[in-house]
């Protein structure tokens, strides 16, 4: 599992709790301590799901679901309500602002995991499944193996990532400080060029005897994993 969660919470306790416990399960997670600091977090790349506290400083959970909702880059991303409101109204009114889920603190930590999972299987398949495919070109998630045409590709470690990162949203086209920050990690200091040489490996790797490419080069934005690639190979 590697889909990127952001979890929007002022309060210091829970936001470490929710992230020794996602990281443990194998998400990327990102944090957000503030309403407006999420909306930088959210300009910086959209994550596969989101959890957003009731109360915060600035905008309120509230008022950032309504507005998430209303953009088309986040209209579908999955959104879970964690707030101290359980009455019936107040759940109401989360869910009729665009929440797909409604957890009360206290929460249960499985039963939190549990949601999450049960909303990423319907929102991102791709994210949950152990063999992602596009035309010839397969990698199993469980052994970490790459194949094309039936051959073994033999990928190093970043490439593997890479490609992986790419292959979870075809035609999504990420900038080299997303592919950065997702593949390397935010602790992480490399140059932006370092993504282009990892990237020309990937290439070499993946494309022989004249192969079709996956790779699709956006000029002046950053690189993406061909959404025509199934049809074209």
């Amino acid at each position: 599992m590697s889909a990127t969660i952001l979890i929007v919470e002022d309060e210091d306790d829970v936001a470490v709790l929710l992230r020794y416990n996602l990281e443990a399960e194998g998400f990327r997670v990102a944090t957000a301590a503030s309403g407006d600091e999420a909306v930088e977090r959210i300009r910086d790349g959209v994550p596969d799901l989101i959890l957003l506290d009731w109360m915060l400083p600035g905008l309120s959970g509230i008022e950032l679901c309504r507005r998430w909702r209303a953009r088309e880059e986040t209209a579908r991303t999955p959104i879970i309500m964690i707030t101290a409101r359980g009455e019936e109204e107040e759940r109401v009114r989360g869910l009729a602002t665009g929440a797909d889920d409604y957890v009360v603190k206290p929460f249960s930590i499985p039963e939190l995991l549990a949601r999450i999972n049960a909303l990423l299987r319907r929102s991102s398949p791709q994210l949950v499944t152990a063999v992602l495919k596009a035309g010839d070109l397969e990698l199993d998630r469980t052994s970490h193996r790459v194949r094309r045409g039936g051959r073994e590709v033999h990928l190093g470690p970043t490439e593997y990532r890479l490609l992986e990162y790419l292959m979870r949203h075809p035609g999504r086209v990420y900038s080299r400080e997303q592919l950065l920050d997702g593949v390397w990690g935010n602790d992480v200091y490399v140059d932006e060029r370092t993504v282009d040489v990892h990237v020309g490996r990937l290439r070499k790797a993946i494309n022989r005897h004249r192969d079709a490419d996956p790779i699709r080069t956006v000029r002046g934005a950053g690189y993406a994993f061909d959404e025509r690639f199934a049809a074209l190979s």
